[in-house]
């Protein structure tokens, strides 16, 4: 039986210091052609709507041509606040890239959405940068979304490697683990998923195809 997934992406296309930035296009170009192979429906979404900036640096290297042309869902993604029938959804998932650390943390609307399919038993997903979406959702109760779960995310260690933690406005494994998160981090670039109940988070773009196959997993 098909379902239905939303997908949101990142909008900001620029760091602090005014480093460009965006998606990485594989976390979401993966992820999409496991929800769409397995025949559900896919809904992509944005803070602010229309096209969604791609990091340059996720299209260096041999990137599948299936990959590539994942890109044409995100020349016209849909305005977040312009969802508001969520009984639609089956799941949401949230891909990286470091973009996601300056638009996704305090977008209200963002949270309103997680935290009501969350508590609808929904399943929320999401990869590498992309939980840096997680970190403001309070439950109904006022707890964080992710305190006391087991989640990982891109890991303090990674972000140094990379040399952007620098640039960063909070480190995501920090963050996660002052919200009362159990952060596991597994070696670098390791492909590494945890899952809590029905939030389901993995590590790096390595693990992008392990969280899509976890996420149809629980929608099975």
């Amino acid at each position: 039986m098909s379902k239905h997934i939303l997908m949101v992406v990142t909008t900001a296309d620029h760091m602090n210091n005014e480093h460009s930035t965006g998606l990485w296009l594989s976390e979401f170009g993966e992820a999409y052609v496991e929800f769409a192979n397995a025949g559900h429906n896919i809904t992509v979404a944005s803070p602010k709507g229309g096209k969604a900036p791609v990091d340059d640096r996720s299209l260096e290297g041999e990137v599948p041509q299936e990959i590539q042309d994942t890109a044409k869902y995100l020349e016209n993604t849909i305005k977040l606040e312009e969802i508001n029938e969520l009984d639609a959804f089956d799941a949401i998932f949230l891909p990286g890239g470091h973009g996601t650390m300056f638009d996704l943390p305090e977008n209200t609307k963002l949270q309103e959405v997680i935290r009501d399919l969350y508590e609808q038993n929904k399943v929320v997903a999401a990869v590498c940068h992309g939980p840096a979406g997680l970190v403001g959702v309070k439950l109904s109760d006022g707890t964080p979304l992710v305190a006391g779960k087991k989640v990982t995310a891109f890991t303090d260690a990674e972000e140094v490697a990379t040399t952007l933690d620098q640039y960063m406005p909070f480190l995501l494994e920090t963050r996660m683990r002052e919200l009362g998160a159990q952060f596991v981090a597994a070696e670098n670039w390791s492909d590494h998923v945890q899952r809590d109940g029905q939030l389901i988070t993995g590590q790096n773009p390595q693990s992008t195809v392990s969280v899509a196959k976890e996420v149809l997993k629980q929608l099975a």
